[in-house]
């Protein structure tokens, strides 16, 4: 292959996906460079997917029901043995942060793409992640030391960090496992519901208490590592989210001073330095702007939706630099080589109705026209003709673009929505293309629950209008 002159494999000569979407093609392709085979696996529902049509080979794993085959381990490590995988990449979600599934994967022999699973275990539950940090040095949110173990200490705790406060699972993610309580009351009430919760949706009832910032932002830091050498990859700014789950994202953040800039990307790489973190991980902070303090939340061990605004404006393949590390190459990158060029920002293009309180619109793409020119990217599942499929998340593409300045950008980015065309299901284009008009986000002054409240009246003045006609 014309790429064994770039890259030889030393481990991996062939990959498997265990993922699929816009995350498959994106690894197939990164570990083709790389001169990887990669092998896809597929459920029923995925046998025509793109993921599919790209990858060296596709490996049938079950039903459509995630639970039966993007779920299913056993079924994931057949499907390594029928292709002769030498590794695993999980992508994101399903089991990329599984510390079982990583550790089924390495005592069957496999590469697994990302930390050991004993990282994954770690960093994994929140609380410990969060004791973890404090060893390091590293600012948390104040709350409890480590999982509640009764009513009585939540009380005793919440008393000492004053309410309101927020009761999170300890093996939560995604935005789920959070309940606020803003008084004593609310707290014996939300608790308990909460520890019921947590164990139906992770099979873990371990909650802790956090202090509540109201109008806090949501920033991240992108980290690389060897298992010896940890850079950052500077931060993204994630806080145009509706019920804790990521809208828009973009790259750097414009409410950091240099000065705080560099103490929160220093803080991210003492962390994972700490722990001897291997591959690409992200900290998430929350940034109090009223105090100018920032406070470590949790890390996810795994590739992040949002890379590729970290990528536009370093230049760095996270997903290629990330197989290399796991193929047994050193880390290519000291921090003094990582320099960031211009602002990038992420929208993600969901098969939902924002009209209709994001109704999932899942059917037949008819028309397909992607944007183009410079600084654009599009990161994608679709082809002219697909059907989607109503089983799995509603991602359908990634929209990325850079330029020199975040007003450029954005410049760049309304150009680009008003150029793409995805006809035969509701998308959430026109949300974004409704959220770039609006001054506050334009300029940068929004917060984690900044986009909630904006639709909501928004919503009102469109019920006003349907009434009045």
């Amino acid at each position: 292959m014309f790429s064994d002159a770039f890259y030889k494999p030393q481990r991996i000569r062939t990959l498997l996906i265990a993922n699929r979407g816009e995350i498959a093609v994106r690894v197939i392709r990164a570990a083709q460079e790389l001169g990887m085979r990669a092998a896809v696996t597929v459920s029923d529902a995925d046998r025509d997917s793109l993921a599919a049509r790209m990858a060296d080979q596709a490996v049938p794993i079950g039903s459509a029901h995630a639970a039966k085959s993007y779920l299913n381990p056993d079924a994931i490590l057949e499907a390594a043995r029928q292709c002769g995988a030498d590794a695993i990449h999980p992508g994101y979600g399903f089991l990329s942060e599984n510390a079982a599934f990583a550790e089924k994967v390495e005592t069957a022999g496999l590469i697994f793409v990302g930390p050991s699973s004993d990282i994954i275990a770690m960093m994994g539950d929140k609380a410990r992640a969060r004791a973890t940090a404090q060893r390091a040095g590293v600012p948390t949110v104040p709350g409890s030391e480590g999982v509640l173990d009764s009513l009585e200490q939540a009380r005793d705790v919440a008393g000492r960090i004053g309410y309101p406060v927020m009761i999170k699972a300890a093996a939560g993610g995604g935005g789920r496992g959070i309940r606020v309580a803003h008084d004593a009351t609310q707290l014996d009430v939300e608790l308990p519901l909460a520890q019921r919760e947590a164990l139906a949706a992770f099979g873990n009832a371990g909650v802790y208490l956090e202090r509540f910032i109201g109008r806090a932002r949501h920033i991240e830091v992108q980290v690389l590592g060897d298992g010896t050498n940890v850079v950052h990859l500077f931060e993204r700014e994630c806080s145009l989210q509706r019920r804790r789950q990521k809208i828009m994202e973009e790259a750097p953040s414009p409410s950091l001073t240099p000065e705080l800039r560099a103490s929160l990307c220093e803080s991210a790489t003492r962390l994972a330095r700490e722990v001897g973190y291997r591959s690409a991980g992200t900290l998430e902070y929350l940034f109090d702007e009223t105090r100018g303090e920032f406070y470590f939340i949790e890390m996810n061990t795994r590739i992040q939706v949002e890379h590729p605004v970290t990528e536009a404006i370093t230049g760095i393949d996270l997903v290629r630099e990330s197989l290399r590390v796991a193929d047994g190459e050193p880390l290519r990158y000291e921090q003094r080589d990582i320099v960031m060029r211009g602002a990038a920002i992420e929208c993600r293009i969901n098969a939902e109705d924002p009209e209709r309180d994001f109704r999932p619109s899942p059917g037949r793409i008819d028309e397909l026209v992607w944007p183009a020119g410079p600084g654009v990217r599009i990161d994608s599942m679709l082809y002219q003709g697909y059907t989607i499929p109503p089983f799995y998340d509603s991602l359908l593409a990634k929209l990325i673009v850079l330029d020199e300045s975040r007003p450029a950008a954005l410049a760049r980015l309304d150009r680009a929505l008003r150029e793409m065309k995805i006809g035969g299901v509701k998308t959430t284009a026109p949300l974004h293309q409704a959220m770039l008009a609006d001054a506050d986000i334009r300029a940068g002054r929004y917060h984690t629950n900044f986009l909630e409240a904006w639709m909501a009246q928004r919503a009102a003045k469109r019920n006003q209008s349907e009434e009045a006609a």
